[in-house]
């Protein structure tokens, strides 16, 4: 009996656990459906589940501030709005993007200076310029390549008399590089003013800054009191004066000033605009663009005619080639383009004794010569489909790897850079460019280098691509041309490929990539990826 008794006990409190349990798993279920708390994760199954489970001991948490647990918009009796803050984010997402496509548009209107100066520089009292100049591979930091023994050794007299000349320009002595910041983002394209009055540099930068340095100021001397010369602290070292404009909105990659037109600027960028800056009244003005905004078509380079102040001459990243007269309406069929090239065209030239003939160095890793006369009708004029795509070359050359640019001197001669390591000289002259006729031709057995040059061409994504600048009117019979060097000078070779200076100085602390030569006068200087600038005279 007593047995028994114990039997129906044991079923009652077997029962009321039983019922204590789905009272506690219905509890829980609600508050799993109402967000209170997460479902429990699967327990482990127990590997002796004969053995009664130890208890954890319960470790003695500091008070926290309870805070909210999440739960859904649905059970907190708020109207769903999942779409609607998806739509906010996605046009919050959309108006950013549109900024940033907003930055890199070009800007079609006529500037002042005033409208574009950058962190609230003012323009000098006496403009950008005086009257005077209106009216008249793994590279190893610092390891010499050229020196005084290479002088030393040098039979050739007229040859020995340059290589000292140039050899004895200095840095310039009233700031260090360090010190003559030009443009806030890395340098792109340079030019000296045609004036041999003063050294006036003008420096295009990444994101369309154009910086503007006169070279003539002097560094202001300050006359300390008496009642300070014994103070530690010494007087402010005074910046050169600098001027710096925002043109662009995109990549400046190349300017240029004609020499009959000097208070005129051009300059050629990225966001598929060339404008032109009048420096003595302080405007900068849309030459050509494409018509419409959105377009895309960046420009890689600008050059003119000697004989010709009034026609532009562009090529494109896309390896197109465009002519237009800026006295007629840019929107207009005056503006003629020819797609030459498949791949980008990196620069390219005019001959300037000889206009018609231009040189141009593609992706492709072509040099190619072209005849303005031979050139067939531009791809915007034509009507019939079936037409040649593109005109024909006078000749080409091809090198191992793409070619950077193509540099044509006064003297009938290209200089190329190229990812081969290699700067190559071509000499048309020779080959007698200048008895050619309309429809003359060049093998490319033909057309192949004079001089080929080592140079490490290795530049690496931060550093501006090395490109050779020809003096275009040099006080000597012997041309000459200047490129960056990788271990932070500049060299300076002649046309028959010879060196003749490797440019340096204390303060420079990174490559000058863009270096530029005066077109008459023995000064060269050399931008940074910093936005620096080297001056040697």
């Amino acid at each position: 009996m007593g047995n028994d008794e114990i039997s129906e006990f044991e079923k009652q409190r077997l029962a009321n656990i039983a019922e204590r349990d789905a009272l506690l798993k219905k509890l829980t279920m609600e508050a799993q459906s109402s967000g209170l708390f997460p479902p429990k994760m699967p327990k482990p199954a127990a590997k002796d589940q004969s053995r009664t489970k130890k208890k954890t001991p319960v470790k003695k948490v500091k008070e926290e501030t309870p805070q909210p647990r999440r739960m859904s918009s649905r059970l907190r009796g708020i109207a769903a709005e999942s779409e609607v803050a998806k739509r906010k984010a996605e046009e919050q997402y959309e108006a950013q993007q549109a900024a940033e496509r907003a930055k890199r548009v070009r800007k079609s209107d006529n500037f002042s200076f005033s409208d574009i100066m950058v962190n609230g520089q003012k323009l000098p009292a006496d403009g950008l310029i005086g009257v005077d100049v209106v009216t008249k591979g793994v590279a190893i930091p610092y390891q010499r390549t050229f020196g005084d023994d290479e002088i030393q050794k040098t039979t050739d007299k007229d040859l020995k008399a340059l290589r000292k000349e140039m050899n004895g320009l200095t840095l310039w002595e009233a700031w260090e590089p360090n010190r003559i910041k030009l443009t806030p983002e890395r340098v792109y394209a340079m030019t000296f003013h045609p004036t041999e009055s003063k050294p006036l540099i003008f420096a295009g930068d990444k994101m369309g800054h154009l910086g503007i340095l006169d070279a003539s100021q002097e560094k202001p001397t300050s006359i300390k009191p008496e009642s300070d010369e014994d103070d530690e602290d010494e007087d402010e070292d005074p910046d050169p004066v600098l001027t710096t404009v925002k043109p662009h909105t995109r990549t400046i990659s190349s300017m240029h000033i004609h020499p009959s037109t000097p208070t005129t600027l051009y300059t050629a960028s990225y966001d598929s605009s060339i404008r032109a800056m009048d420096l003595e009244k302080s405007t900068s003005v849309e030459k050509y663009a494409p018509e419409s905004t959105s377009s895309d078509e960046p420009i890689s380079g600008i050059d003119m005619a000697h004989d010709d102040p009034n026609v532009l001459y562009w090529t494109t990243l896309d390896g197109a080639f465009g002519r237009h007269d800026i006295r007629t309406d840019p929107t207009a069929s005056t503006v003629q383009t020819w797609q030459l090239s498949e791949k980008k065209i990196g620069g390219f030239s005019l001959y300037p004794t000889q206009p018609h003939y231009f040189a141009t160095a593609s992706l492709d890793r072509s040099m190619r010569v072209w005849d303005l006369r031979m050139l067939q009708t531009p791809k915007r004029n034509r009507k019939n489909k079936n037409e040649d795509e593109g005109p024909l070359p006078v000749g080409e050359h091809y090198s191992r790897l793409s070619v950077s640019h193509a540099a044509f001197n006064s003297a009938g001669q290209i200089a190329t850079s190229s990812y081969d390591d290699t700067l190559k000289i071509y000499d048309l002259k020779k080959k007698g460019i200048s008895s050619w006729d309309v429809g003359h031709t060049v093998s490319e057995d033909d057309l192949v280098p004079d001089t080929v040059v080592r140079h490490n061409c290795q530049t690496g994504r931060w550093v501006t691509i090395l490109r050779p600048q020809w003096q275009q009117n040099p006080q000597s019979h012997i041309q000459r041309f200047c490129i960056g060097n990788m271990n932070r000078f500049v060299d300076i070779y002649s046309g028959d490929g010879d060196q003749l200076a490797q440019l340096g100085g204390e303060g420079i602390t990174a490559v000058p990539a863009v270096a530029v030569f005066h077109r008459s006068r023995n000064w060269v200087a050399g931008g940074t990826a910093s936005g620096k600038i080297c001056l040697w005279m």
